[in-house]
This record gives C-alpha cells, structure tokens and sequence, in this order.
C-alpha cells in the first residue's frame, strides 16, 4: 500500500481494492499491481492526449505525423514512404492521413528531387504552430499529473521505468533476430 508523505496517511487505490478481491488467484500480487497501474496510467494519459489533441483540432494520429515531421532536421521533409514507416501505416492509410493533413493546411507534399516519381511529406508552418501548442499544452497538463512527486521520486520511477522498458525492448530485439 502506498503511504503518502505529504498527506502523512494511507491512501488506496482502485488496484489496492482489486488486489484485496485476487488473494486466491495464483498470480504474484505485487506483479499484478505494477502492470494494472501501469495500464490504469497509460490509459488516462492516453485520453488526456486525445482530449488535448481534439482542443487543438487535431487526432492523436495527426500529432504523431506531425511529430515525426518536427524531428526531422533541418527541412522538416520526410518521404511518405519514411513517414508511413515511422507511423506504422499501410500506403493507403498514411495516404489517407496525408489527405486529410494537407486539407488542414499542416502538411504539403512535394516533388521529390532526387526521385521524380517520390513524394515528399514537409511540415507547414501552419503544421509547426498546431505541434508546438498542442505540445505545449500536453506537457503543462502533464506537469501537473507529475507534480504528485518530488524531483527525486521523478528520477527513481524514470529509472524503474526505463529498467522495465529495456527487458521489453531486448525481448523484441531478440525476436527480431530469429
């Protein structure tokens, strides 16, 4: 159970009163607790992007576009072959997706130079902007989820939580390679 030092009491969660229910199930309690709220927190993040997504007149999936294309320096172009890649789409979806982007004034393809027949994907500035505010606004929202812990305590759960990432990361590495 999670005791609070600013609060200096207990406090429970819905997975504390779960875990209470399960004693009799052959799982490892603590296991169970660290995956339900990992869960519990990442759908909440993920609808609290989507409710942020939808303030700036953009889908989740726009702003992962519109991501990819930031980071790419320094002309912000991919090719729509790279960027499908990077978003993990099929050809008709990410063309779908370029549609809807360039109608919204946030994307613009052009001729590649280097291949007549290719397409590259470059950023508006209009595109820019729409990033930079929704990120802006994102991150404020999430300060506040994370203002809940101390500076140290940021630091210790970024390092159990990169140590979790990294088992995920080799196992698909791993599969990978077969």
């Amino acid at each position: 159970m999670f005791v609070s030092e600013n609060l200096g009491m207990e406090e429970r969660d819905h997975v504390d009163r779960f875990l209470e229910t399960a004693t009799e199930l052959p799982i490892d309690l603590a296991v169970e607790g660290i995956v339900d709220r990992i869960n519990g927190l990442a759908r909440r993040i993920r609808r609290m992007n989507d409710e942020t997504m939808a303030e700036h007149g953009i889908s989740y999936q726009d702003f992962r576009a519109l991501g990819s294309l930031w980071r790419a320096r320094p002309d912000h172009r991919l090719s729509a072959g790279k960027l499908g890649e990077r978003l993990e789409l099929s050809s008709g979806s990410m063309t779908a997706r370029l549609d809807s982007l360039e109608e919204a004034g946030l994307v613009r393809r052009l001729t590649d130079p280097a291949d007549r027949r290719g397409v590259l994907v470059e950023l508006t500035d209009g595109g820019r902007e729409a990033y930079t505010r929704a990120v802006e606004a994102q991150a404020e929202k999430e300060n506040l989820v994370a203002s809940a812990l101390t500076a140290r305590e940021k630091e210790q759960l970024n390092a159990l939580l990169r140590r979790l990432m990294l088992v995920f990361e080799r196992r698909e590495a791993a599969s990978r390679s077969r």
